[in-house]
């Protein structure tokens, strides 16, 4: 990389045949909104965030813009350097994407795995990203877990839980998948993750543990055999006696739809709730089945985090691709949790140029108020931009108005809703968080 030097605008980060990433001597960075190509305003990037992680783009050549002709260009490789190919970030846990790279994808170009690319460029000499964070809490910054830690505290948990088929299963997804929930119960901290099931009701594009009819594989192994209640009240008991403001959660990336196995989350949040009234019992779900939520909520479900790619009904089916429910039982499962006076976020599949759309705020707003939704969790949207929008009806994007923008208008629109990325401790519930802006420092509150 060259040397540290004050620029007048971000430049291009491309990669050579080789997958080594550089930045261009003098081609600004472009971006895409989800609609046109443009260069990114200097708000809406920040330092690339600690932890985040660089990806080449394979067979897309990267885009750039020549500053002096003020043209759109495609960045050409050398004899030496051979064809370049574009890059991407994949930006740290809490942080929101705000545009995707800018390329053109060439004839017969693979399909992209299921990460959230974001824009890259190169400024004053450091990687900057078009992102912003939206949750100061620490809880997945990556450089907070230490390997060696974690595989001592797995030692320890293997020992004392010999015959626990779910401490064996986050084991797995801890030293092998690197996931970050399944880390933290092993450190005695905050969330704790509690797979249950192996079977979906919904066949999501963008699935990560369920890919068998892509041309890519899923990012993770899905759970094999169903876990059993004693289990999961095992792992849950320990963690909520342990951990101070703790939360435990139905419903993992490595799993199905855990409303897919009622009885044994019936019976699971039963048996934490006659041992402790510690902490948090969570349900992060697609919200499918709303007698089934009814139920869990009765048996003393805290709260449920409902999933949603978009709230246009047409635009989440093509997504979710559901059998056997529709979008009006995810707000019906949702309004049976409020009701009940129990709390209800929106895990909120954020992609640029839908979820900004001002038919996308129209109907988000709705859904919202009707649902009583308490948080909106802002999370990307792990998927090729491209393949992502191939499966979406005709109108998904209509003249976006930037994330930032769409954020700042609900928050106007319902001043006391909180926005943040991990589901709150009981002491968070109820309390409206900050509102994030590009480029702005998020501290806590």
């Amino acid at each position: 990389m060259s040397p540290a030097q004050t620029d007048a605008y971000p430049r291009a980060v491309v990669a050579d045949a080789c997958g080594n990433i550089f930045e261009h001597p003098y081609l600004a960075m472009v971006a895409w909104d989800g609609e046109v190509l443009r260069r990114p305003y200097l708000e809406e990037l920040v330092p690339l965030p600690r932890g985040s992680d660089m990806f080449v783009l394979p067979g897309r050549r990267p885009l750039a813009v020549d500053v002096e002709e003020d043209e759109l260009v495609e960045v050409e490789g050398d004899a030496e350097s051979g064809i370049l190919q574009a890059v991407s970030a994949f930006v740290a846990p809490a942080y929101l994407r705000l545009l995707h790279p800018g390329y053109e994808t060439a004839e017969g170009a693979p399909d992209l795995t299921l990460y959230a690319y974001t824009a890259v460029g190169w400024m004053n000499g450091r990687f900057y990203a078009a992102a912003m964070r939206v949750d100061a809490d620490k809880r997945q910054d990556p450089y907070r877990f230490d390997k060696a830690e974690i595989e001592n505290k797995v030692q320890v948990f293997r020992g004392t839980y010999p015959t626990n088929a779910t401490v064996r299963h986050l084991e797995h997804c801890a030293l092998v998948y690197g996931c970050r929930a399944a880390q933290n119960f092993f450190l005695e901290r905050w969330e704790a993750p509690l797979p249950a099931a192996n079977r979906c009701n919904a066949a999501c594009v963008g699935c990560i543990s369920d890919q068998t009819d892509s041309t890519f594989e899923a990012n993770h192994e899905r759970l094999k055999v169903p876990a059993v209640a004693a289990d999961l009240i095992e792992v849950a008991v320990t963690h909520l006696q342990r951990v101070p403001d703790g939360v435990v959660s139905f419903g993992q990336g490595c799993e199905g739809e855990p409303l897919m196995q009622p009885k044994v989350l019936e019976d699971t949040i039963r048996g934490i709730r006659q041992r402790t009234t510690n902490g948090v019992v969570n349900l992060n779900s697609n919200a499918s089945l709303p007698n089934v939520v009814a139920r869990l909520a009765d048996a003393g479900l805290d709260s449920i985090r409902v999933s949603m790619s978009s709230a246009r009904p047409d635009l989440y089916a093509a997504y979710y691709r559901p059998n056997g429910y529709t979008f009006d039982h995810v707000l019906q499962s949702a309004r049976e949790m409020s009701s009940r006076g129990r709390y209800v976020s929106l895990n909120y599949f954020v992609f640029p140029g839908v979820t900004d759309s001002p038919a996308e705020v129209e109907a988000v707003s709705r859904f919202i108020e009707q649902a009583g939704v308490q948080l909106v969790q802002l999370r990307n949207l792990n998927i090729d931009p491209e393949l992502y929008l191939r499966v979406l009806p005709e109108g998904a994007v209509d003249q976006p108005i930037g994330i930032p923008a769409a954020v700042a208008e609900l928050r106007r629109r319902f001043p006391h809703l909180r926005f943040g990325y991990f589901n709150p401790p009981r002491s968070l519930f109820g309390k409206a968080g900050p509102l994030p802006t590009p480029g702005q420092k998020l501290t806590a509150g």
